[in-house]
């Protein structure tokens, strides 16, 4: 038997179901005894014998209806066996029918499944319920058996029905067949709940939201309350007839803010007030404009912006004759104001500090709601107290737009707004904008220096306007030194195409990268200071070009000089002097008297050679060639000394006059460094003996030189007199004649 099963509301539907899809649709129970599955093997064996001795049915065409009813036979012939053993063997020797019958009930395990007989003495049948699953396999889902008590069933409906949701169908549809017993539906049922559901939530969404919003307006109403600044509480510091005495407002303000405000005049622009307790600057705008709400938002974020490089904003007064925007004070005026007075020093670091403080000020901007300054100048970088710079007149856009530039604004505009007053404000134009606050700052000089040019402001913004491959640019000559890298940042800076400027965070990367310089440049010139003493003591131990050989580790190779002139001289009676002192004293002596000597060889072209004693050698035209002035320099060198030695004296014997003999010698010279740990540039030669003969021989306060001395001074140079000593005996010469070299005061006495 068959049975097929629907939902509500298919049975139409039925023509249109595929074949397919009908699995998920029904659900079969055919009844049947339990399949001969566990004695197939045993049929298949029957069926062998059959074939086989004695039966030998080898030509039967059809055997299975022979075969059909086999097992249940066996299961009989099994099933007496069973129950005669079980009548054996409970002792009864002669059994009847009945005795079998009655051992007979109870189950086995047979050829055609679990054999079952009950006290009928008939086997009870075992039932299963078939059906399909999802991919139409059959499947069991139920076993029934009769047991000898009662009857059981193995599987839950729920496995049975599962492809109805677990549970039998309805005996009735739920809105019967014709629909009109269908129960109401949930909304039908709870349509006020629902309601309540839905309209409660949206109110209170709405009324929460009418609220934020009224909070958020009487919020901006207060905070707008902070920025609107009543005319009548801006007071000038020396009024009297006000709502405050003259003496309460003394009280409220310190006696130095009291002294620098009232320092201050008003200027056409700018007006200087006391609000509170507090000093404060006041802008005039020419233009009234009306605040939006967005303009209103930008004013409140302005208030409560705070940064080191920005001026307070103080807030609007806009209910008096004037529309007014109120700044903090700043007592030392504008960059502009400090520059063009020229009377505060400015080193590198005060500079730089004041350069750095811009960067920093349009930096912040720049990455802020406020965006690009747009009126950017020396006088809107005010200077505190403690000489930080403070840009004021950021934001307020709503005042900028409408606000008219004057002439001298244009300074410090770019060219590309110059050329479009109208066009928004960028960050590139805050970049040219700072370049010329640069200028300024590093020359120390007003915008442009139009006082000491040969054009005027007219002229230079029509230069400006007009561009061009070179444009007019501030001059950056200074007498100081400063880091060049500076001037090529300015240069940069206020390159004519706004797009080859460099982006202010790249300005403030560089700037800082300069005082890392800066500092590393400072101790090179500490280095290079050193360095120059330390040359400076090694030159006037050796020739310049010889001590840079030596400091390069090459060698010096011995030079000869045709021409040179050679000075010897020395203490006369020096040691019966020394004799007179202590050796303190003595090294006193000398380092007096060779002071002054090497004073006097600075002023001429002289090389001193070395000091033995109280012996001085020095010479002219060596190391460094001097054409023929050697022996003049020598002569000039050597009056300047004998006049000189005339006033020296010696302080613990005041009343001993030092006298000097003085030889001079004109010759050919070798020259040569000689050692290496400590080297010493020696003279050598013929010339160099003679020169020192020529002083031996000499007389106190007198200038002997040689013949070949004379000739050139008299001869070859010219203007010097010379008197004949006669012949002396010199040692290694024999007898030379030689001449005396009169002084100019000799020379006076002579023709007096």
């Amino acid at each position: 038997m068959v049975m097929v099963y629907f939902k509500h509301g298919e049975l139409h539907e039925i023509h249109s179901v595929k074949p397919n899809s009908l699995s998920s649709k029904k659900q079969m129970a055919d009844i049947d005894s339990e399949p001969l599955n566990a004695s197939t093997k045993f049929v298949d064996d029957v069926k062998a014998k059959m074939r086989q001795p004695p039966y030998n049915c080898t030509d039967c065409n059809d055997i299975d209806p022979a075969t059909s009813q086999i097992g249940e036979l066996a299961d009989g012939m099994l099933l007496y066996a069973i129950a005669l053993n079980r009548t054996l063997a409970s002792g009864i020797l002669n059994p009847t029918g009945d005795h079998v019958a009655h051992f007979a009930q109870g189950s086995f395990e047979g050829f055609t499944g679990t054999v079952t007989i009950n006290q009928n003495f008939t086997r009870q049948p075992t039932f299963l319920v078939y059906g399909l699953d999802s991919n139409d396999q059959q499947i069991v889902l139920m076993k029934i058996t009769e047991q000898l008590n009662n009857t059981d069933t193995s599987l839950p409906t729920s496995v049975i029905w599962s492809h109805h949701g677990g549970s039998p169908p309805l005996n009735r549809p739920v809105c019967d067949y014709d629909g009109s017993a269908c129960p109401p539906s949930f909304a039908e049922t709870y349509l006020a709940i629902t309601l309540i559901a839905i309209f409660v939530p949206i109110a209170i969404v709405i009324v929460a939201l009418v609220l934020f919003l009224r909070y958020r307006r009487l919020k901006e109403e207060r905070l707008n309350e902070l920025w609107k600044i009543p005319f009548n509480s801006l007071l000038k510091s020396n009024t009297k007839n006000t709502a405050l005495s003259s003496r309460s407002l003394r009280s409220t303000a310190t006696t130095s803010t009291r002294k620098t405000i009232d320092s201050k005049k008003d200027t056409h622009r700018h007006f200087f007030y006391v609000l509170g307790e507090d000093p404060v600057a006041a802008r005039l705008h020419t233009a009234r404009p009306v605040l939006t709400k967005a303009d209103c938002a930008v004013i409140r974020k302005m208030k409560s912006t705070e940064h080191d490089n920005l001026c307070e904003f103080v807030g609007l007064s806009t209910d008096g004759p004037d529309f007014l925007s109120v700044w903090k004070y700043c007592s030392r005026g504008s960059l502009k104001d400090v520059i063009e007075k020229g009377t505060m020093q400015m080193d590198w670091f005060f500079k730089y500090s004041l350069i750095r403080d811009i960067c920093e000020a349009i930096h912040f901007l720049h990455h802020s709601s406020f965006g690009a300054h747009g009126w950017l100048s020396s006088k809107s970088c005010l200077i505190d107290e403690r000489w930080k710079i403070k840009v004021t007149f950021f934001g307020l856009d709503a005042i900028k737009r409408k606000e008219v530039r004057e002439q001298r604004d244009y300074l410090w505009l770019a060219p590309e707004h110059i050329r479009d007053p109208l066009s928004e404000p960028t960050k590139m134009g805050d970049i040219y904008s700072f370049a010329i606050i640069c200028s300024e700052v590093l020359t120390k000089k007003s915008a442009w220096d139009l006082e000491n040019q040969n054009y005027d402001i007219d002229e230079l913004i029509y230069k400006l306007k007009r561009g061009g491959r070179s444009p007019i640019r501030p001059s950056l000559n200074t007498e100081e030194d400063q880091n060049s890298s500076i001037f090529v940042l300015v240069k940069d800076c206020w390159s004519e195409e706004p797009e080859q400027r460099p982006s202010c965070d790249q300005v403030k990367s560089f700037i800082k990268d300069l005082n890392d310089k800066k500092k590393i440049q400072a101790r090179m010139k500490e280095l290079t200071e050193e360095k120059k003493k330390s040359d400076i003591l090694l030159y006037r131990m050796l020739p310049k070009q010889v001590a840079e050989k030596l400091k390069l580790g090459q060698s010096v190779e011995p030079e000869v000089f045709e021409c040179a002139t050679l000075f010897f001289s020395d203490v006369v009676s020096f040691t019966t002097l020394a004799s007179r002192c202590t050796p303190l004293q003595v090294i006193g002596i000398l380092n007096d008297l060779y002071t002054l000597f090497d004073a006097t060889i600075e002023e001429h072209d002289v090389y001193k050679v070395e000091t033995i004693g109280d012996g001085y050698l020095c010479a002219s035209g060596l190391p460094q060639r001097n054409g023929n002035e050697h022996a003049k320099e020598i002569a000039e060198m050597s009056f300047e000394l004998l006049k000189g030695i005339k006033e020296f004296r010696i302080p613990h014997l005041p009343n001993e006059k030092v006298q000097i003999r003085i030889g001079i010698h004109t010759g050919s010279v070798v020259t040569g460094v000689v050692g290496i740990t400590m080297p010493r540039y020696c003279l050598f030669g013929d010339t160099v003996n003679t020169a020192s003969r020529m002083e031996s021989n000499g007389k106190p306060g007198r200038i002997h030189i040689s013949t070949d001395t004379m000739k050139f001074l008299t001869e070859v140079i010219g203007g010097y007199k010379t008197e004949p000593r006669g012949e002396v005996i010199v040692k290694g010469k024999g007898v030379v004649e030689t001449h005396w070299l009169l002084t100019p005061e000799e020379q006076q006495q002579s023709n007096s």
